[in-house]
């Protein structure tokens, strides 16, 4: 087996993991996704640990370069030490002995899959777009040219910034970007553009770089914004509920998008 083989099971069976478990968590009753039920601490405590765990581990996993991967026995090692170390604010420290067993139990299994992995010659698994978490200076670097070129305030910009939004960007409510076929809009006219590849910086948690089949401009609790090496577009969503589109994105999807006046933004 390869490398890019073996990286793409790991960060495929991650994925797949995490949204079985968020899954297994959100078909729980109310009562027992409630913080002062009894049900609570058997059942949640149970599950909603393994997917913070599982989300660790994949972004470690990830901050390896898929185009540049180590020898397959230096991948493996790499590997199985994500599963045994990844951390992130919402797996330490451990809350309570359920939450301590649930996520060493999901740290083996990990391992257990992965050693399995690592002795077969070959192994099936379905390719995945690029997605790598940028270092601190690949960051540093993007959000320092869009404050440049797009005026950027910290990872924030219009509506949300103090002064009035331009004509010339496109804004929409965010609930837009929710529908698949306005993602795939989007992401066309990207295609149709350059088709490089997107960064995409949040207001915390680690950021990317994606391929255009990855790109969701949408808040998910974090406020994010995109661009890609041309800085010929920006993308933006807020917190209030708003997306908005700068440059020749924006200018593309006026031309071609025939749905759009229903999202268009009016407002707070």
């Amino acid at each position: 087996m390869d490398a890019v083989t073996l990286h793409t099971a790991a960060r495929r069976y991650l994925m797949e993991r995490y949204d079985e478990l968020e899954d297994e968590y959100a078909a729980l009753p109310d009562e027992g996704r409630s913080a002062f039920g009894y049900s609570y601490r058997r059942e949640a405590w149970r599950i909603f640990p393994r997917y913070n765990v599982i989300a660790a581990i994949l972004e470690h996993v990830e901050r390896l370069d898929p185009d540049r991967l180590p020898e397959f026995a230096d991948l493996v090692d790499a590997l199985s030490e994500a599963a045994e170390t990844a951390q992130s604010p919402f797996t330490q420290p451990a809350s309570n002995k359920t939450e301590a067993k649930a996520m060493a139990e999901e740290r083996r299994l990990f391992q257990s899959i992965l050693q399995d992995w690592a002795t077969r010659a070959d192994l099936p698994v379905e390719p995945l777009p690029y997605r790598r978490v940028l270092t601190p200076a690949e960051s540093a670097e993007r959000q320092k040219q869009l404050r440049q070129r797009w005026g950027l305030v910290g990872r924030s910009w219009h509506p949300m910034l103090a002064e009035p939004t331009p004509p010339d960007v496109l804004v929409l409510m965010e609930a837009s970007m929710w529908s698949e076929q306005a993602l795939a809009q989007v992401r066309a006219a990207l295609h149709d553009m350059s088709g490089g590849r997107v960064t995409e910086l949040r207001e915390y948690g680690a950021d990317y770089l994606v391929d255009v089949e990855m790109f969701a401009p949408q808040y998910t609790g974090a406020e994010g914004v995109w661009s890609d090496d041309t800085l010929t577009w920006i993308a933006f969503a807020s917190h209030e509920g708003t997306v908005a589109f700068g440059g020749r994105l924006a200018a593309a999807l006026e031309a071609e998008w025939t749905e759009l006046d229903r999202w268009r933004w009016q407002g707070l």
